[in-house]
């Protein structure tokens, strides 16, 4: 199966570690077609960082849109009939492309492949966690339903068709917590998903990311499942699973907070839409206690909390 891959690096003053970034994407044992950096408006080194790479990367700035203007931009102004995503302050494996790539040809019908993550710590560099358990096949109600596997770290991890983005209508500039998961979703509605069960991704972990400002995600998640069901009336019958284990997904992040009052409000939601989720909200200390011995972050259904 020949093909060209266009990588998209998105970034927003992240100078200080996106040369380890554009390296890992051109160490790919097959190389992409284009590697273009999307700068956010950053007012750090970036360009300066960027600019270190001459020829061997396409280097594009606008003004501060956020992440999902930058990705569909850089989609946007590339041609590879593939489409993979690497965040400013992560990695790659060097043989993540050429295995999910080799996961494509298996399958006409695959629009989208993830692959395993490695989490680390941002300041040690020490591993936190792995996560290797992915869905494959038809895995758009798993998603709808944060029930099951998932996508994994879909930020970093996914290779699309350009066709399948296309389809999809790209990510969703409204949603500012959670805006790949809802590309995700749509891509899954419509195409087969691959898996590779290897950590090919290395995620840094730091305070500021994005998952961690719960609001937005709430926000978000509450947007995704919106659009869900007003464009599919047949999935009308999962509303309500749907939506208690989105609030008690978003309780279990309050609660990992420190935000009680969050917590309860969504912990009621949740039962009053699932009544099945009291089991899980009884456990819940038990697994907060685990979590924080064993030093893992907090991670559920492919949301990270």
């Amino acid at each position: 199966m020949r093909t060209k891959t266009s990588v998209i690096i998105p970034t927003y003053n992240c100078g200080r570690f996106i040369a380890e970034a554009i390296e890992s994407a051109l160490g790919q044992t097959v190389r992409p077609k284009e590697i273009v950096v999307v700068d956010d408006g950053s007012t750090d080194d970036t360009a300066e960082t960027a600019a270190r790479f001459g020829d061997r990367i396409r280097y594009i700035r606008q003004e501060n849109q956020g992440v999902s203007t930058a990705r569909n931009r850089g989609v946007a102004e590339t041609t590879g009939d593939l489409i993979a995503f690497l965040d400013a302050d992560d990695t790659w494996e060097p043989t993540k492309l050429e295995k999910q790539i080799a996961k494509f040809a298996e399958d006409p019908e695959i629009g989208l492949v993830h692959c395993g993550m490695r989490e680390f710590d941002g300041e040690t560099g020490e591993t936190l966690s792995l996560h290797l358990e992915g869905g494959e096949g038809d895995v758009a109600e798993s998603l709808l339903l944060w029930d099951g596997p998932g996508i994994v770290g879909p930020g970093c991890t996914i290779l699309t068709s350009r066709l399948a983005f296309e389809e999809a209508g790209g990510f969703d500039t409204r949603i500012k917590c959670g805006e790949d998961w809802d590309l995700c979703y749509r891509i899954a509605r419509r195409r087969k998903v691959g898996f590779v069960r290897e950590p090919l991704v290395n995620y840094r972990v730091n305070s500021a990311g994005a998952h961690y400002n719960i609001a937005n995600m709430e926000k978000g998640m509450a947007l995704f499942l919106e659009k869900a069901f007003a464009e599919d009336a047949s999935i009308a019958r999962l509303k309500g699973r749907a939506y208690g284990n989105y609030h008690r997904v978003l309780a279990g992040s309050y609660f990992q907070a420190g935000q009680y009052g969050g917590f309860l409000r969504n912990a009621a939601k949740s039962l009053w839409r699932r009544p099945a989720s009291l089991k899980y909200f009884l456990e819940f200390p038990l697994r907060k206690m685990r979590r924080e011995n064993d030093g893992s972050p907090p991670y559920e259904g492919g949301v990270r909390l």
